[in-house]
């Protein structure tokens, strides 16, 4: 038997919404399980992910890869989402996106990102639950994707062990005020909501394109806010200056890879 699955990429930690606001976006990776010989790379996140729910001998895996590695668009938690989905299929098991979240998080670490591949929509995740909120948001997506890479431990390293009570505040506010903005889908509270002082600011450094779009936003662009650990950023702009915004960035940011996304209503499925 062929198991087929796909698996979205994401943009968490979305503003202030660190560790438990993501969002899937419209570019898949993908694998397929069918019996046969060979070797299997048992280190592979997404083998590993499928191990924990179905054995994987006697098994071929292929993997299809579009998510960019070590960007801040969840290639990892897509991965992983794919293992974990092919495994249940495999195993014959009917798992709720919450009970494989439970079964992933050791290999992920950071719910926001596997929550939003395995729901799909716009997500919130905290204690090992999940609540989709949305199906899309107020603004479409661009990521402004650079050559150079981050690692997510090198990212989470870079934040500091405490920061001030004012700037805890004010992030505390900015994230009250991005529920409001998701629940009422209103771009004018999401532009108002996507900043952030709790993570970004130290994160910021390794993504230097985040201050390069802010100190200059594009007409029709609500903000900008770091993908993930970065280095990628994503530009929220209105859909009716969607068309223009794209010019704009593939002009000014050349060295970089300009990509339009969708919020996926899907999840990871068997295709």
């Amino acid at each position: 038997m062929k198991i087929h699955v796909r698996a979205p990429a994401t943009t968490a930690n979305i503003g202030p919404g660190f560790d438990c606001v993501a969002a899937a976006l419209d570019l898949w990776n993908e694998l397929e399980v069918e019996e046969g010989d060979g070797e299997v790379d048992e280190s592979h996140l997404g083998v590993r992910a499928f191990a924990k729910l179905a054995p994987i001998a006697g098994k071929r895996f292929e993997f299809v890869s579009r998510i960019p590695r070590e960007r801040g668009l969840g290639s990892s938690a897509a991965v992983i989402a794919l293992g974990l989905v092919a495994g249940a299929q495999a195993a014959g098991k009917d798992l709720s996106p919450e009970e494989l979240l439970a079964v992933g998080l050791e290999l992920e670490g950071h719910p926001d990102n596997l929550a939003a591949a395995l729901t799909g929509g716009v997500c919130l995740t905290w204690n090992g639950r999940i609540a989709r909120v949305g199906d899309t948001l107020p603004a479409v997506p661009f990521a402004l994707v650079p050559e150079a890479t981050v690692s997510t431990a090198e990212a989470r390293n870079s934040l500091p062990d405490s920061v001030p009570h004012r700037d805890a505040a004010f992030t505390a506010g900015r994230a009250t005020l991005l529920g409001a903005a998701l629940a009422q889908g209103s771009a004018k509270l999401f532009a108002e909501a996507i900043e952030d002082r709790l993570h970004e600011p130290y994160r910021g450094k390794n993504a230097h394109l985040l201050d390069a779009v802010r100190a200059d936003l594009p007409a029709g662009a609500l903000g900008a806010t770091l993908s993930g650990s970065g280095p990628s950023v994503i530009v929220w702009v209105r859909p009716d200056a969607a068309d223009a915004c794209e010019e704009e960035l593939a002009r000014r940011f050349s060295a970089a890879s300009v990509l339009r996304f969708t919020v996926s209503e899907q999840g990871a499925h068997r295709a």
